[in-house]
């Protein structure tokens, strides 16, 4: 993305300085009005910084938006007026991401540029807004959502808000839907299975003896994630050989959508060693006792996808193996899972 550079240059004739008070209000409403072309909110004249020495039969300005987001003034014109729009980088649809670097700490210049800013970007046929403010900036967002800014989603450090400019439905696309985990089956040539019992969990789990399974981090790959539970929770060590299948449910924690890949895992160590903060005991199941539990043999989809790693175990299955892969997408390498 590249920082927005935009020029907007107001002309009106007529004596200036108007002489008579009425002559100064018609200048005014004359600027302003053209400032709110598209309908929006903007900075009312008596705010800006006007300078001027003499007569001028025509007055112009020019408002250019430079990498600080200031608005500067002609430098051939006597008359000088300046108006700060806030930092933005253009995205690839029409519309501008805030720089929040760059964003005014005081909430009187925030929402003064802000208005100004939304009625520059209308004028300029901008769709989408995208302000991010950082947690020393929270005061700032009382202001935001007032100039009409809807909250999007927040991280450990910012809050994001959008704005949708064109009077149709908001194409934005909404925060992220589904929440992804992972669950490690880890067999050994004994037809033993590696499982935990873990020390917090719903009541319908309680005391059951089920895979290791946890929620894959940020720009994490699913077979490191699958591969770093099964670590953490009984310090066993792995390789990744498939994901055998993966469940799509919804309405999950925080009404969020769940998908849970489960991997088949060879084990290279055997020896456990728990999380006591997280599991309550883990150890080396045989196979058909695992499976025999009425928790597994009651559940359905459970039942399944364990169907199917067993079926993978005796080689009459094939799940997906991860390749790695450039991708004209981003230009990076990244997984494609698949049978072949």
């Amino acid at each position: 993305m590249a920082k927005v550079t935009a020029t907007m240059r107001l002309q009106f004739t007529g004596p200036w300085p108007p002489q008579s008070s009425l002559e100064r209000r018609s200048s005014c409403d004359s600027i302003n009005s053209f400032l709110n072309v598209a309908g929006g909110p903007v900075l009312s004249l008596p705010h800006l910084e006007v300078s001027n020495s003499f007569p001028m039969p025509a007055y112009a300005m020019s408002r250019s938006f430079n990498r600080k987001g200031a608005n500067v003034i002609s430098p051939h014109s006597p008359a000088s007026m300046i108006l700060d729009l806030l930092d933005v980088y253009e995205d690839e649809y029409d519309g501008v991401i805030i720089d929040p670097e760059c964003l005014p700490s005081s909430t009187n210049a925030f929402v003064a540029n802000l208005r100004t800013s939304l009625s520059y970007w209308k004028l300029k046929g901008k769709k989408g807004v995208w302000l991010k403010i950082l947690l020393e900036q929270a005061h700032l967002v009382p202001m935001a959502i007032k100039e009409g800014f809807n909250y999007h989603h927040a991280e450990p450090g910012y809050v994001m808000l959008t704005y949708w400019i064109p009077k149709e439905p908001c194409m934005l696309p909404a925060n992220a839907s589904h929440q992804v985990g992972v669950g490690g089956f880890v067999i050994t040539e004994k037809s033993e299975v590696l499982v935990v019992k873990e020390r917090k969990c719903p009541c319908r789990c309680s005391g059951i003896w089920k895979l290791p399974t946890g929620f894959i981090d940020k720009s994490e790959e699913l077979f490191t994630g699958a591969i770093r539970e099964v670590k953490e929770e009984t310090g066993i060590e792995t390789d990744f050989l498939e994901v055998i299948a993966f469940r799509h449910a919804h309405c999950v924690a925080f009404d969020k959508s769940d998908l849970l890949f489960f991997c088949m895992l060879k084990p290279l160590s055997f020896d456990i060693t728990i999380d006591e903060a997280e599991i309550e005991d883990a150890k080396w199941m045989p196979l058909d006792e695992f499976l025999g539990q009425p928790y597994y043999q009651e559940d359905q989809m459970l039942k399944k996808a364990m169907e199917l790693c067993v079926a993978r175990y005796e080689n009459r299955y094939s799940g997906f193996i991860a390749h790695q892969l450039i991708s004209k997408f981003d230009g990076r390498l990244s997984y494609l899972y698949s049978t072949d």
